[in-house]
């Protein structure tokens, strides 16, 4: 069985930036693809970044490309989501999700971290 667990998240200003972080435990993931979605009250989930397993393969939902990035460390078992000028509209909670290669979608996932991101 795998955990993930969020952390990094807090309240910033518009304008500034955090770093999420999501430790896994269970086994090694370092096949496994990594991303990271979000939910703000009262939407839909939404996906926000992936990572291939090795990290040379990135994406970013059009909502955050060129301002959040995403990376991860196999040694550590950990993936990182680094989020620069931030909008009061990435407010939500972020959730950090594993998926196997052989898996069609995301089935890991972790319990969310709040991001609030004032004005």
């Amino acid at each position: 069985q795998v955990q993930l667990v969020e952390s990094g998240g807090g309240v910033v200003q518009a304008g500034g930036s955090l770093r999420l972080s999501c430790a896994a435990s269970g086994r090694t993931l370092s096949n496994y693809y990594m991303a990271w979605f979000r939910q703000a009250p009262g939407k839909e989930r939404e996906f926000v970044s992936s990572i291939s397993w090795s990290g040379s393969g990135t994406y970013y939902g059009d909502s955050v490309k060129g301002r959040f990035t995403i990376s991860r460390d196999n040694a550590k078992n950990a993936v990182y989501l680094q989020m620069n000028s931030l909008k009061p509209e990435d407010t939500a909670v972020y959730y950090c999700a594993a998926r196997s290669p052989s898996q069609a979608s995301y089935h890991y996932w972790g319990q969310g971290t709040q991001v609030t991101v004032s004005s």
